[in-house]
Parts: C-alpha cells; structure tokens; sequence
C-alpha cells in the first residue's frame, strides 16, 4: 500500500496535467449536398481573430461525405472557441464568393446563423469548452 505522502506527490504531480486538459471537439456537419472536395473547417478563439483565416487557432480540410461529415479536433485546451465551417466544392481551398463578396459555396457557423448582411458574430457563434464536446452545424 502507498504511504499518504507518496499519494499527495502523485497528486500533486498531475496537477499541471489537469489544470492543461486537452479536450476533442467533435464538429458534426450536417446536410451536405455532395462527396465533391471538402468541408474547411475555421475554430476561432476571439472577436479580434474571428473569421480571419490567418489568424484561426487551428483549421483543417477534411474530406466531404453526402449527408454528415463527422470533423474531430483532439488537444484542445478548455475555453471560448467559435468555428466557421465551409463546403470547398470545388476543392481549390478557397470560398469561393461573387463580385459582392457574398459566398457562393455553402456555410454554416457553430449556434449562429448567417445574417441577410453578413456573418454572425463571434459572441453569438461562441460556446465554452471543458471537455469533450460535440456541435452540429447544418450548411447552407
């Protein structure tokens, strides 16, 4: 049996890994027309970042599946994300917009929706994170 002090250096060992917990955000997107090219995916962590794709915390490319694309991002730490997630048709990772700037490639953002002049915010997209958590986005 451990003695009372070589469980509390144990405890006190983990700390830095608990006060750091890494948490997997699952992004369950959902009506997608096609398998054709991609689903990019944005995850924001501030008003100031927010839909700046230079300046996303993390963002990847996956593969489009007609119907749901199930997206996971392991190893994040516990806070305020928003994502914004797009249908890269044609696969050039790029959205694709007309001469006015409006998408012609379907989006969808994490509890927002797209307004009639413009993209949500990030306050009304974001949502907490401290542990593992799974959203569902409809694209359009």
């Amino acid at each position: 049996m451990l003695q009372p002090k070589t469980l509390i250096f144990f405890f006190l060992l983990s700390l830095p890994i608990l006060a750091f917990s890494q948490n997997t955000l699952t992004i369950v997107v959902e009506d997608v027309q096609s398998s054709d090219g991609y689903i990019a995916v944005g995850l924001y962590t501030s008003k100031n970042t927010f839909l700046k794709d230079e300046e996303a915390f993390t963002g990847v490319f996956a593969k489009a599946v007609k119907g749901v694309t199930r997206i996971d991002l392991p190893d994040l730490p516990n806070g305020e994300y928003a994502v914004c997630i797009f249908h890269d048709e044609n696969a050039n990772k790029e959205m694709d917009t007309n001469f006015i700037g409006i998408p012609k490639e379907p989006l969808g953002f994490s509890i927002g929706k797209l307004k009639t002049f413009g993209p949500p915010s990030f306050d009304e997209c974001s949502f907490k994170m401290t542990s593992d958590f799974e959203i569902k986005i409809p694209i359009k």
